[in-house]
């Protein structure tokens, strides 16, 4: 595959795709143009899929989720991974494009990213040694096809009781206030959580069992998308 150069944003993230062996000719052909597109930003989803040998490029949306007003969380995740799908969505003829995102809802309150150090504190202050639940949506849209599946994920979250210089410490480092809910599974906020009840990855902001399914909704296996080397 090459990369579509002249659509701005748009940043190579593995080489090669290979297609399913179980294909017909017909369908090799097909696929052999299709592209996969991650309609994010974000490390952490862009780690998970090129470690798991996913061929993808990186394209952020760059759109504004303040524009979103919801208090149902499920509904809010999944209009704004839509959104997002679908600005990128518009940049290419044929391709599997994946929206994502994700907010935390505790006590009634929902928290994505933390605005200050100060209330990101106060975020993991209330949290420590109490259970969050982390809603991811997905939104997974097939321009050539002109098909799209949009779900969500719950995955519950049990925090550890943690000391208020670990928590000043651990905002110091910066890593909350990039993460939904003001902590990172998979970076130094690994040492507050306790236990995950459901998917790990989606904590970490993309269900990848999630993206197998919605994959095969759409026609199409995972293998399809695996790189090699």
């Amino acid at each position: 595959m090459s990369c579509p150069s002249a659509q701005p944003g748009i940043e190579r993230l593995s080489l090669k795709f290979i297609p399913g062996h179980s294909c017909p000719n017909s369908a090799v052909e097909f696929m052999e143009d299709l592209q996969f597109v991650l309609a994010s930003a974000s490390p952490a989803r862009r780690k998970l899929l090129t470690d798991a040998c996913l061929s993808v490029y990186g394209c952020p949306s760059n759109f504004d989720e303040d524009q979103v007003q919801l208090t149902d969380p499920a509904t809010l995740v999944k209009t704004l991974a839509q959104s997002k799908a679908e600005i990128v969505a518009a940049q290419f003829n044929k391709a599997l494009v994946l929206g994502c995102d994700s907010v935390l809802a505790f006590d009634g309150q929902i928290y994505g990213k933390p605005e200050s150090p100060a209330e990101a504190i106060n975020r993991l202050q209330t949290m420590s040694g109490h259970i969050g639940e982390l809603y991811t949506g997905h939104a997974l849209i097939d321009t050539a096809r002109q098909n799209s599946i949009v779900r969500c994920r719950v995955t519950r979250v049990h925090f550890a009781a943690v000391k208020y210089h670990q928590i000043e410490d651990y905002v110091a480092t910066g890593e909350p206030m990039r993460c939904a809910g003001a902590f990172a599974r998979d970076g130094k906020g690994s040492y507050f959580v306790e236990e995950i009840e459901g998917c790990y990855t989606n904590v970490i902001g993309l269900s990848m069992p999630l993206l197998r399914e919605l994959i095969a909704e759409l026609g199409y296996d995972i293998t399809d998308f695996w790189s090699v080397g």
